[in-house]
């Protein structure tokens, strides 16, 4: 027993490290993004590329790797990805173009996918049922960490030291994790040992997901809604391989028989798709409208992800006592009421204002994210973690790429390819303020997915 207790500790531990650094890194970007854009000469278009990159990477590796940890061990596949997202960041650092930067980013992602598809399913693993909801919570509780201290931590690199030093940061916390999974992480998980890896619906998945994100980027040019329903022939292609195979890459199934498992992955999607490019939103704000610094802007912006990192553990704990179906939904409205205030802003708007409205985005998410992670884990079986760990990242990581998407799409509408400079603060004020209304209006209807799921424990 004594053994147990110290696997589920090292467990935990390892992988809680690990969901600190990665949104660590996201939100550090957000405030280094203008400070690239002035170094290596970045258009506004292209400067969303450096963070929709990373994220289209871990969206297209996220399934296809969550599966492969089940066949083949999470840990293996958790340890090879601390392996690429460390060499990745490092080569970040010191890239001299954009091109370089943005190629790194996306290796930087494919390690990423790797750790997250098969972190969380490792933690499962290890943990009994009744005992679940307080882990993920800490887990869940260590990415917000991660978000509270990226913004400021990344802003006092940025300005003192530049935006390279923000892509070294990671890698000394990379090691350590190396040293702990070598030294006290004993033991492999691979419930589907013995199964076939479907490579050609990896394939399928892939070139789906890249051409709706991809496609999306070019709006409103003509030719991006053929390359956008390319994207979504491909899903529907995907679908029906999968159906037919005995030993899928994604269990669909799981999404027309298990209505839990369904509508808390819908609510995932919409959750993120609604505040994932807040940050990258209010960054840009605050140092162009408002001529903040870089630590400044980061102070600011701080004020969500430290009430996420509070509150996380106990929306945990509450959804082992209660149906998360009710936890997650009352976070969602919350978060709806967040955005829609965020609407309203403007040159003149106070920075209280924006504070109090990040608290209310930080209570919203906390009471949402946990406790809906909790109710896709327990709404399958075992030798299923490792794919709905990796669906709770393919969730999370599409949604980040569609709010992205949106910010992208606007400031091509709005702005255009050019560096974002005084001339065109009213299109950007205006672009952001279209940007919230919509992420607001999503979460409206994530309210209604987020209800009807139904009750994890009467299944």
């Amino acid at each position: 027993m004594m053994n147990d207790d110290k696997l589920k500790k090292s467990a935990l531990i390892i992988a809680t490290l690990n969901s600190f650094i990665t949104p660590f890194m996201g939100s550090s970007i957000n405030i280094a993004l203008p400070s690239i854009s002035k170094d290596l000469h970045v258009d506004a278009v292209l400067l969303g590329w450096i963070a929709t990159s990373y994220l289209l990477a871990i969206a297209v590796s996220m399934v296809p790797f969550g599966r492969l940890a089940d066949i083949y061990g999470r840990k293996k596949i958790f340890t090879s990805g601390i392996i690429l997202f460390t060499i990745s960041s490092i080569i970040c650092a010191v890239s001299p173009s954009t091109l370089m930067l943005i190629i790194f980013r996306i290796f930087q992602g494919v390690g990423n996918a790797m750790v997250f598809a098969t972190g969380m399913a490792i933690i499962v693993s290890v943990y009994p049922p009744q005992e679940r909801g307080k882990v993920l919570g800490i887990n869940v509780a260590a990415v917000y960490i991660g978000l509270s201290v990226g913004p400021f931590l990344g802003g006092v690199l940025t300005q003192y030291l530049s935006w390279r030093s923000v892509f070294w940061a990671p890698v000394p916390l990379s090691l350590i994790i190396l040293i702990l999974v070598f030294c006290r992480l004993k033991g492999e998980w691979a419930d589907a040992r013995g199964e076939t890896f479907d490579l050609i619906g990896s394939f399928i998945y892939a070139v789906a997901i890249v051409g709706v994100i991809y496609g999306m980027t070019l709006l409103p040019a003509i030719k991006s809604l053929w390359i956008i329903l390319v994207g979504f022939i491909g899903f529907l292609i995907f679908v029906r391989w999968e159906l037919k195979r005995s030993f899928p890459v994604f269990q669909v199934k799981l999404f027309t028989t298990n209505r839990v498992f369904a509508f808390s992955s819908l609510a995932a999607l919409i959750n993120y798709s609604a505040t994932f490019a807040v940050t990258f939103l209010l960054s840009l704000y605050l140092q162009h409208i408002k001529a903040f610094s870089p630590q400044t802007a980061g102070l600011v912006l701080v004020a969500q992800p430290i009430v996420q990192a509070i509150l996380s553990p106990f929306a945990g704990r509450l959804s082992d006592k209660i149906e998360p179906r009710i936890v997650a939904t009352s976070g969602m409205s919350v978060t709806t009421i967040g955005l829609f205030f965020l609407i309203f802003l403007k040159q003149g708007t106070s920075i209280e204002y924006i504070i109090g409205c990040l608290i209310f985005l930080g209570i919203g998410f906390a009471l949402f994210s946990s406790p809906n992670a909790n109710a896709i884990m327990s709404s399958v079986e075992k030798r299923f973690f490792g794919i709905a760990s990796g669906a709770v990242g393919t969730m999370r990581n599409l949604g980040m790429m569609v709010s992205m998407g949106v910010a992208t799409v606007l400031f091509n509408i709005f702005i255009g390819r050019v560096e974002i400079t005084p001339e065109q603060f009213p299109l950007l004020i205006k672009s952001i303020k279209v940007a919230f209304l919509i992420f607001a209006l999503f979460c409206l209807g994530g309210i209604f997915a987020s209800l009807v799921r139904g009750n994890v424990r009467a299944n």
